[in-house]
């Protein structure tokens, strides 16, 4: 039953200075990321070798480079460069890339603000 296997990755953590608004892209701030990698796993579910799937912890370092290397003024534009880089490095079918603004510059109470993204592998941009 290929097509329904799913890594997931959730809460990775980095400090970061993404924000349309000046003082986000001098003062940082928080931004939590949630990937899910599309798969087909049943090989490293048989072999169990890390070599048969995709290896989550070279995931998290692409992530952690596309979040912390470049300022962008958007979380789409953040979410969209972790989707490509993703797609473009690991063999995957297709990613979700959600991106948490927990400190969001939003005048009132709020847990947080997020986008979330769908990308397939071959996908035109």
């Amino acid at each position: 039953m290929s097509g329904h296997d799913v890594i997931h990755l959730r809460g990775l953590e980095f400090y970061a200075y993404h924000g349309a608004l000046p003082e986000e892209q001098v003062l940082g701030q928080k931004f939590i990321i949630d990937m899910d990698l599309f798969a087909d796993l049943s090989r490293a579910g048989i072999s169990d070798h890390v070599k048969d799937t995709i290896h989550y912890g070279e995931v998290y370092n692409v992530i952690k480079v596309c979040v912390r290397d470049d300022k962008h003024q958007l979380i789409e534009h953040l979410a969209e460069k972790i989707a490509r880089t993703v797609l473009s490095k690991f063999s995957c079918d297709s990613v979700r890339v959600e991106v948490h603004k927990p400190q969001a510059p939003v005048a009132g109470i709020f847990r947080d603000v997020s986008v979330e993204i769908w990308r397939q592998a071959g996908e035109k941009a």
